[in-house]
């Protein structure tokens, strides 16, 4: 079964708010795996509540940042995961870009749009792909 990766802030935590309710209980409709992937540091992992999730979080404190294909190739490392085993979606289009160079079924949320019938359709069709 595939691991959902999802991206962590302007995506399922949103500043000054928390936990994005909505996309929470969408994701939940899945039994797959969650795992939040962020860069931030121990002192980020607080102020945005990273440090109380409702699913793993995973974090190179921005060493290197998800804009480099190293973070990705790490991750996917210390999960013992395959690229064919995942698929992801971030809000930063540079991010989205790198983890794709890397071979992750990727897509581009839009932080702003917070479509998430859009998202649901990329999971849904991603999920079962192999």
């Amino acid at each position: 079964m595939k691991t959902i990766l999802v991206d962590a802030i302007n995506a399922f935590v949103i500043k000054n708010h928390g936990i994005f309710d909505e996309m929470y209980k969408m994701l939940e409709q899945y039994p797959n795996k969650k795992i939040i992937l962020t860069g931030a540091n121990d002192e980020q992992m607080k102020m945005f509540g990273l440090d109380n999730m409702p699913y793993e979080v995973f974090t190179l404190k921005h060493t290197p940042e998800k804009t480099d294909p190293k973070y990705y190739e790490v991750m996917l490392k210390h999960f013992n995961l395959y690229i064919k085993d995942v698929i992801y979606f971030e809000n930063d289009e540079e991010a989205v870009k790198s983890a794709k160079s890397v071979g992750i079924t990727a897509y581009h949320y839009d932080k702003d749009k917070k479509d998430l019938v859009a998202l649901k359709n990329f999971i849904d069709t991603n999920l079962s792909a192999n």
